[in-house]
């Protein structure tokens, strides 16, 4: 298939909104579908080829959406269906796809699924989700811990079981071995594809299914000084990670594909997660696309992290699309992780650059095009229940949930007339939108150039990569499509770095850079800390 004729997702970059903290039209301190819809403008400025929309559906949001009550409703919080009709046609008509959460794993304990099953032993729903009887002596039927902390069962007197659950104890796990589970998700998936989105992320899909014997995990081994919470301390063989989980992604698949041009990704998480994102893309029958925490998570960047990131993904034939992202609503920010605060301007622009140069999609998370670090949210104004679980081991959600900054000299930088549900950071006061927008060397322009590069340049979005030097600080590749090729090279650190000497030679224009010294059409001999570039090679 030539560069024309590939689908729209291949190499596509997308934008993140979490909506809760995107805009709020209404004034309650809660982002909502009507802000979203008035942010699209912004959105679609930036270049970007579509919009990841995380939950907006029914739920006691006990987990901020990701417990749904309805998988065909639209929580009042942020609007209506009709609402989301009108995002969906403003999208559409500024060239962007929408894509849309789709949590198959766990629905919340509030839905209505759920409240039937637990009735009886012998309802028509009584085996939707995964109940298991005590042990002898009252306790759990397994060792199993919950990613949120505890055991990952909780007691239901009304069917004397104990019911399943990965996260929260409101919300249970799905018995997706069910065909009839499997039907009834399929077909919230049709709704949503009726009115017209344009593809799904499925949340956590390696949770979908757990192993029928209910055998215990072993332990991890994981020293104790690298554990936050009991769930860390199992080897999770048993409570996810499943072989049957393909041949429900096939039926996934199958139902995306009654629409044509849809798009799927899987999120995977897990330790060794590679193996299992390669099963779900396997061929043409499997999702389209997968991306893990490999970055997500990672308290550094590396040229060895990066290399070994790629090259797990070879582009042999049937092996599945990779997607990449550095931030999201479920990781502190990349730039706050990786980079000291003196540099971390440079820092996000940088990564800006790197991200866009990587073979595969690139999500990009709302506050990415500013430069916004991870929010400081003190205890007291906690929101997030793993957060809370774990103060002050971890760093939490919630710092990376902050309100979007539309205008600095406005309460709430412009996000909310109300009090957010999460404080606006001061230091995002300062990189609010409005603030950049006119700046040519603001990280928001600096996006808007490299998304429209990417998307004009078919050796970025769809080409091989080849790696050229990978020694510390200093990571450079080449990317290559139909005889176009592309030279990117990056300084990882806040020190400046010599060019390593095979590049000194090579014949390029520059293209795109951030944070280089020197004449701004010439190959640089060394590069300034957080510098790099891309360079057209044929």
């Amino acid at each position: 298939m030539t560069e024309d004729r590939q689908p729209w997702w291949k190499g596509a970059t997308i934008y993140q909104i979490y909506p809760r903290s995107f805009a709020d039209s209404n004034g309650d301190g809660v982002g909502d579908l009507e802000g979203i819809i008035g942010g699209l403008d912004h959105v679609a400025s930036l270049g970007v080829d579509a919009i990841w929309l995380s939950p907006f559906f029914t739920s006691p949001m006990k987990d901020f959406g990701y417990d749904v009550a309805d998988y065909c409703g639209v929580d009042p919080l942020f609007g209506t269906l009709e609402d989301f009709d009108r995002l969906i046609a403003k999208a559409h008509g500024l060239g962007l796809k929408v894509i849309i959460d789709q949590v198959y794993s766990h629905t919340s304990d509030a839905h209505d699924w759920f409240r039937q099953s637990r009735e009886s032993r012998q309802g028509d729903k009584a085996d939707w989700y995964v109940w298991a009887d005590p042990m002898p002596d009252g306790s759990p039927p397994n060792n199993w811990q919950a990613v949120f902390g505890g055991p990952s069962w909780e007691w239901d007197g009304r069917r004397q079981q104990y019911f399943m659950h990965n996260f929260l104890a409101s919300q249970p796990d799905l018995n997706v071995r069910n065909r009839a589970v499997q039907d009834a998700l399929l077909d919230a998936a049709a709704f949503w594809l009726d009115r017209g989105v344009d593809g799904f992320r499925l949340d956590a899909i390696n949770f979908a299914i757990h192993d029928a014997q209910l055998r215990d995990n072993p332990p991890s081994g994981l020293a104790m000084e690298k554990v936050t919470r009991p769930f860390d301390m199992q080897d999770h063989l048993y409570n996810m990670s499943q072989p049957e989980i393909p041949a429900f992604l096939e039926r996934v698949r199958t139902r995306l594909d009654v629409y044509p041009d849809r798009f799927s990704v899987a999120e995977v998480v897990g330790p060794n997660p590679v193996p299992e994102m390669k099963a779900f893309t396997e061929g043409e029958g499997r999702l389209h696309s997968a991306y893990n925490f490999d970055f997500l998570y990672a308290e550094t960047i590396s040229p060895a992290r990066v290399r070994r990131s790629l090259e797990q993904w070879s582009g042999e034939a049937g092996e599945g699309w990779p997607s990449w992202a550095f931030s999201n609503h479920d990781a502190p920010r990349a730039v706050s992780r990786w980079a000291g605060p003196p540099h971390r301007k440079a820092a996000a622009d940088l990564l800006l650059l790197l991200l866009l140069s990587l073979r595969g999609n690139a999500f990009l998370y709302q506050g990415e095009e500013l430069g916004l670090p991870q929010g400081q949210v003190g205890f007291e104004d906690l929101q997030d229940p793993e957060a809370i679980a774990n103060w002050p081991r971890t760093l939490g959600r919630d710092g990376a949930r902050t309100p979007f900054p539309w205008t600095s000299g406005e309460p709430n930088a412009g996000f909310s007339s109300a009090k957010p549900w999460l404080p606006v950071d001061a230091a995002h006061q300062a990189l609010a939108l409005d603030t950049q927008a006119n700046d040519p060397s603001s990280s928001l322009n600096l996006t808007r150039r490299l998304v429209r590069l990417r998307k004009a340049t078919p050796a970025l979005r769809l080409g091989e990569i080849d790696f050229l030097h990978d020694e510390a600080p200093v990571l450079a590749f080449m990317r290559r499509y139909e005889g176009e090729e592309i030279l990117c090279v990056f300084n990882l650190s806040d020190s400046q770095a010599e060019m390593p000497d095979e590049l000194r030679t090579q014949p390029a224009k520059l293209m795109a850079s951030c944070n280089l010294e020197g004449a701004p059409d010439k190959m640089p001999l060394a590069l300034a800390p957080w510098a790099g570039f891309w360079a057209k090679v044929s």
